[in-house]
């Protein structure tokens, strides 16, 4: 059996800012990567597609507040430019 996917060691290059918004974003990565687990059974964001990411932001947060999910975009863009840097689309993340 393969370890699990590690979301810190993934977000860690990227997370800037105070400790308290390093920690929202990796909670927040964490929470994605779950529910798109669960629903797709793809464990990390280099298996993601737009489709996976749209549905998060649209479908799973949409009975939460328009500031938690402006907060969730942030985290996705965080994802979307660490992805970039490996030579990811551009495109990917463009909801």
């Amino acid at each position: 059996m393969s370890k699990p996917f590690d979301m810190a060691l993934f977000m860690t290059g990227i997370l800037t800012g105070s400790q308290a918004t390093r920690e929202r974003h990796l909670k927040h990565a964490q929470t994605m990567q779950k529910a798109i687990q669960q629903r797709w059974r793809r464990d990390n964001p280099w298996t993601w597609q737009l489709k996976h990411v749209r549905w998060f932001l649209t479908e799973h947060l949409k009975e939460r507040s328009p500031a938690t999910r402006y907060y969730y975009q942030l985290t996705a863009a965080l994802i979307w430019k660490r992805l970039e840097r490996r030579g990811i689309r551009r495109e990917f993340f463009h909801c």
